[in-house]
C-alpha cells in the first residue's frame, strides 16, 4: 500500500471516531469549510484561477437548502441535492461570463457577480434578509435515519466530504486533471496543443462551484441556519486563506487550513474582534515561514531528502 493511501485510510479512521472525543458540531463545521476549500483549491491551485466570488455558491447553495427542508418538507439527501444543483446552476451562467477573462480581470469579474448574488440573496423573500433562515429541520435520512442526534448527523455530513474529497482526488490525477495543470502552467502552450482552454476553465469551475455548494448546503442542515454571513464577500476571502495558509496546490492543505482557521474562530471567540487579528498575525507568519503553505512546506522538505 502506497504511503498516501496508508495516510488517507488512517485520517478516515480517525475522522469516523473523532464524535467520541471531540464535538459533533465543531466536528462538522470543520468538515463543511474543508470541502468548500479544497473546492476552492481545485480552481487556483490546479487551474491557476483566483475567485473572489466562491462564497457565491457555498451562500446560496445553504439558503436552498436551508429553504427545501424547512419549506418543501424534503428529505436531507434531497435539500443537500437541491442546493447543489443550485450551485451548478450559478456556476455554469457566472463561470460562461468569467472564464472569458483573465488574472485579476477574472477575480473581480466573480467578485462582482458575487455582490449581485448577496444583493440577490438580501432582497429574495425566501431567504428572509438579516434574519436568515433559522431552525433548519434536519429531517431523515432516505425516510428511515433520523438526523437529530448529533453523532448520526455527523456521520452523515463526513459522507458527503469524502463523497466530495473522493471526486476531488480523482479529478486531479485524470487525464482532465493533468490538462488543468497544463492551462496553470502555461496556458499558451496549452493553447497551442489544441486543447479548447475555455472549455476545460469553465469544467473546472463549474465542478468547484458544485462542490462548494454541496459543503454549504451540507453546513445548512448540520447547523440548522443559513445567513448573509454565508454569502458574504468576507466569508469568499476567508476561504482564500484557508487555502494558502494550509497549502495552494496540495489535496490536504486547504482542509488543514480549514480547520485551523474554524479552530481559531471557535475557542478565541471570547476575544471579539482581537480574534481577526490574530488571524491576520497567523496568515503573515505563516506567508513568511511557511510560503508554500503548511502541508505545501511539509511535502517540499520531505521532497529535498535523500
Amino acid at each position: 500500500m502506497k504511503k498516501s493511501a496508508l495516510l488517507y485510510v488512517v485520517l478516515l479512521l480517525a475522522l469516523i471516531a473523532a464524535p467520541f472525543v471531540g464535538y459533533p458540531i465543531f466536528l462538522m463545521t470543520c468538515l463543511c469549510f474543508a470541502l468548500f476549500a479544497s473546492a476552492f483549491n481545485l480552481l487556483i491551485g490546479y487551474t491557476g484561477l483566483l475567485s473572489f466570488g466562491h462564497a457565491m455558491f457555498f451562500g446560496f447553495a445553504a439558503y436552498v437548502s436551508a429553504h427545501a427542508a424547512k419549506v418543501w418538507g424534503l428529505t436531507p439527501e434531497l435539500a443537500v441535492l437541491a442546493g447543489t444543483l443550485s450551485a451548478t446552476a450559478i456556476g455554469i451562467v457566472t463561470g460562461w461570463l468569467a472564464v472569458r477573462r483573465q488574472g485579476i480581470y477574472f477575480a473581480m469579474v466573480t467578485l462582482a457577480l458575487a455582490q449581485m448574488v448577496y444583493f440577490i440573496c438580501v432582497q429574495a423573500p425566501f431567504t428572509y434578509a438579516e434574519d436568515g433562515i433559522q431552525s433548519v429541520p434536519r429531517g431523515k435520512l432516505l425516510g428511515l435515519v433520523d438526523l437529530s442526534d448529533d453523532r448520526v448527523m455527523y456521520y452523515f455530513v463526513l459522507a458527503v466530504a469524502v463523497a466530495g474529497f473522493a471526486l476531488i482526488h480523482r479529478t486531479i490525477h485524470s487525464p482532465f486533471g493533468q490538462v488543468l495543470k497544463s492551462i496553470r502552467e502555461n496556458e499558451a502552450r496549452a493553447l497551442s496543443l489544441g486543447y479548447n482552454v475555455d472549455r476545460y476553465k469553465l469544467m473546472a469551475y463549474v465542478l468547484s462551484a458544485t462542490l462548494a455548494g454541496m459543503a454549504g448546503a451540507s453546513k445548512a442542515l448540520a447547523l440548522g441556519l443559513a445567513t448573509l454571513t454565508d454569502v458574504s464577500w468576507q466569508m469568499s476571502g476567508e476561504v482564500v486563506l484557508m487555502t494558502l495558509l494550509g497549502g495552494m496546490g496540495t489535496i490536504l492543505g486547504p482542509a488543514l487550513g480549514a480547520s485551523v482557521v474554524i479552530t481559531m474562530q471557535n475557542y478565541l471567540a471570547d476575544l471579539g474582534s482581537w480574534v481577526t487579528i490574530i488571524m491576520g498575525s497567523t496568515f503573515v507568519v505563516c506567508v513568511l515561514v511557511f510560503r508554500r503553505g503548511i502541508v505545501g512546506e511539509i511535502e517540499h522538505r520531505l521532497a529535498r531528502k535523500p
